[in-house]
């Protein structure tokens, strides 16, 4: 059985900051989603996806807008 994963990096760009495993990005970082974007990562997550390795296809748009967010407002 495979050990899930306890921690990785925050998912903006260029970020080297180690997060639980269950959040997408470091608090800094993750000010700076909109609201309504938060909204729909939280509303999407499932727990546990991060050791199933299973996130629903969603989320991974609603995080994938979250990451796009952060890096307009990071000018990369």
């Amino acid at each position: 059985m495979s050990r899930p994963i306890v921690s990785h990096r925050c998912h903006a760009a260029g970020c080297k900051e180690e997060v639980p495993a269950r959040l997408l990005m470091c608090a800094y970082h993750w000010r700076m989603v909109d609201k309504p974007l938060q909204a729909a990562v939280y509303y999407n997550y499932r727990q546990g996806q991060e050791i199933d390795k299973q996130p629903s296809s969603e989320y991974l748009d609603a995080a994938k807008a979250a990451v796009r967010c952060v890096a307009l407002k990071e000018g990369r």
